[in-house]
């Protein structure tokens, strides 16, 4: 992985030092900070490590880029899914950029805390982390001393999350990320804007979206999608698992009903709706735009794949250090969440290659599964 970004870095001691840094992320330490680093590296103390987050001119975007290369590389699929979604990253006081009072899905609550937008590239030999942003409050771009103290040029203003994800799908689509389906939870799902401009692009989706939602069917313009399955006949509902969860295969009933019939012949809209089990009355809703061919299994698999993300932040903070990190400044929280997700990428292209040998030592070689005319005689 350091290799395919080496050239980056203009001198030996940050080329050595963003392997250093990655090598510390996926080591064994109990806390991944700048001493610890430091000292798995020999180093006599965390300058060297400082410098490289904060100081040393290197681009962070153009080392993305390659680590996104390499992601196409060894995991490339046009089946692929991209996924959308937001982390928490809780802080203390009140200078590291981007940091406020502000809702944490990683907590479950409201924090001080610095959030950042990212995407997911799933397939079925692995799931990692593509693209990265901090999301920036109006607290912040309102103030511009603020924003130069914490390393925010004049040029950035305030955009919305879903801004952010839309631009970052627009950069895979014009980077050509081979993929199939975008998939994202409500908070990005619900925006009207952004599934019709995925739409004009014929970009199949399947975008979670709120009860409050509404669509266009044969009878109404703006019909609340909660309305759509009430009277739905029992048989229309399949029980269906959409992945395995923590505990187990999550399993739900699920139907989908077709909107805006009126479309070009060989697409469709449709609603789905997913239904606890256990639980009738939570309902959960989708918007879906696909092939006319789309079976409903195939839009439950994109739905379920959306806890793919989930997973990626959970093992890239767990084993990464994508949440152990001492920088304040916006272009180090850039820094520091490239080279977490290149070491990410690195885990898991050589998990694939270790199933991929798995699977080659495992399965009977091709002879064996046909008689040779030698043996029939």
């Amino acid at each position: 992985m350091h290799g395919c970004f080496v050239r980056r870095f203009g001198r030996v001691e940050p080329r050595e030092t963003a392997l250093a840094y990655m090598r510390g992320l996926v080591a064994p330490l109990e806390r991944k900070n700048g001493w610890t680093l430091a000292e798995e590296a020999g180093h006599g103390g965390p300058d060297r490590i400082h410098r490289l987050l904060n100081r040393i001119d290197w681009d962070a975007d153009a080392v993305l880029d390659d680590v996104r290369g390499y992601v196409v590389e060894h995991l490339g699929d046009p089946e692929a899914v991209l996924i959308v979604d937001d982390t928490g990253f809780l802080k203390k006081g009140t200078r590291s950029a981007g940091v406020q009072r502000q809702y944490s899905g990683t907590a479950g609550r409201t924090e001080n805390c610095q959030v950042g937008v990212f995407l997911a590239y799933a397939t079925a030999r692995g799931r990692t982390l593509i693209d990265r942003r901090l999301y920036l409050p109006t607290s912040w771009t309102e103030d511009r001393e603020r924003c130069r103290a914490g390393g925010i040029g004049d040029g950035t203003g305030f955009e919305t999350k879903t801004s952010i994800a839309r631009a970052m799908v627009a950069r895979a689509i014009d980077d050509g990320i081979p993929f199939r389906w975008v998939t994202a939870d409500a908070g990005y799902g619900y925006s009207k804007g952004w599934r019709s401009e995925l739409e004009r692009a014929d970009v199949f989706h399947v975008m979670a979206t709120t009860r409050h939602d509404t669509v266009v069917t044969r009878w109404a313009v703006d019909h609340p999608v909660r309305d759509l399955f009430p009277g739905l006949p029992r048989q229309k509902w399949k029980r269906r698992s959409c992945g395995d969860g923590a505990h187990g295969r999550r399993v739900y009933d699920w139907a989908r009903v077709e909107v805006r019939p009126w479309h070009r012949p060989d697409r469709r809209h449709w609603v789905l709706a997913r239904r606890s089990v256990a639980r009738p009355d939570e309902v959960s809703y989708y918007i879906a735009y696909c092939p006319a061919d789309t079976t409903l299994d195939q839009l439950i698999r994109v739905a379920g794949s959306r806890w793919a993300v989930e997973e990626c932040f959970q093992t890239a903070k767990q084993e990464c250090g994508l949440d152990d990190y001492q920088v304040r400044r916006y272009d180090g929280w850039h820094r520091h969440m490239t080279l977490a997700m290149a070491a990410h990428a690195a885990l898991t292209v050589a998990r694939a290659r270790e199933l991929d040998t798995g699977k080659a030592e495992t399965d009977p070689p091709a002879s064996s599964t046909s008689a040779s005319p030698r043996s029939d005689a």
